[in-house]
């Protein structure tokens, strides 16, 4: 039976455990938003929705996090505040960049996702059953955002671009430091 390589396999719990707590990260940002200056009770409404989905993510690598005596990310506390500033910065431009936010960040997340589910082996079967589930978690969200106004249209495009570098390099970084 072939293994997982171990490095591998931190990598990947502490770049996940750090993208699902800047996910609830960026959605405070947008509740924060929608509380204070935006007001608008059904987008909330559907944000925390999905950022309980996200909290549940977060969760389960905290616990692996600890479970397998893995670091994570140093760069927690940047991730944190670049979330907080994404969620209510999107907010603050309105529901369409709002919404573009979530869909951004979940196809980058989607791709990857799968990228580690390609990767685990058997004996990671629970941990590759949590990402299948958190995938499609996360693909619910995008579909979700496209439903609820998400565009890449004339500027939108711009900030989608932007989005996606941003959380790539993220990812990039969180994989190794």
């Amino acid at each position: 039976m072939k293994k997982t390589n171990k490095k591998k396999v931190e990598e990947f719990i502490r770049v996940d455990h750090a993208g699902e707590r800047g996910a609830i990260k960026i959605y405070e940002g947008q509740l924060l938003a929608l509380s204070t200056i935006v007001k608008n009770d059904e987008l909330k409404k559907k944000i925390k929705e999905m950022q309980i989905h996200e909290r549940e993510h977060a969760d389960y690598f905290e616990k692996e996090i600890k479970k397998r005596n893995i670091k994570p990310t140093k760069f927690l506390p940047l991730w944190d505040l670049l979330g907080i500033g994404l969620g209510f910065g999107s907010t603050l431009i309105g529901k369409k960049a709002t919404m573009l936010c979530t869909a951004s960040v979940e196809e980058v997340i989607d791709e990857h996702y799968q990228n580690q589910i390609n990767q685990l082996k058997n004996d990671e079967k629970k941990l590759k059953s949590k990402i299948v589930k958190f995938r499609d978690d996360e693909l619910h969200h995008k579909d979700i955002a496209y439903r609820e106004g998400a565009t890449k249209e004339g500027l939108y495009s711009i900030m989608d671009k932007i989005i996606k570098t941003g959380s790539k390099i993220a990812i990039n970084i969180s994989e190794k430091i």
